[in-house]
């Protein structure tokens, strides 16, 4: 009988080490990419067709960051701007805010 105390006393430490790394994990990848969200458009209508486009990539608390690659033939421009509970101290496109709504609702 004392066998199987000592024994079932190594499962619950075991168990409450695994509890603890697994709520400490849990924690963690909060902070991880969780949404994507991207939208692909055309910005200039005259030209070309949708590669131009923008990616949102955000964490458990919507944090992260928005990316957009506005393409045409001669030139190729990309902009970065952070993201903060799903808002940006910069103004936002169209297109910008459409890849963080979907997201954050993906």
């Amino acid at each position: 009988m004392e066998e199987v105390l000592a024994y079932l006393k190594k499962l619950e430490e075991k168990y409450n080490n695994l509890s603890k790394e697994l709520s400490a994990f849990r924690e963690k990848s909060k902070k991880d990419v969780q949404k994507v969200g991207i939208v692909r458009f055309n910005p200039f209508p005259e030209v070309g067709g949708d590669q131009s486009f923008s990616i949102a990539l955000l964490d458990d608390n919507n944090d992260g960051f928005v990316i957009t690659s506005h393409y045409h033939r001669e030139s190729n421009r990309v902009y970065a701007k952070p993201i903060k509970n799903s808002q940006s101290q910069y103004q936002l496109s169209k297109e910008e805010e459409d890849a963080i709504n979907r997201a954050i609702n993906a």
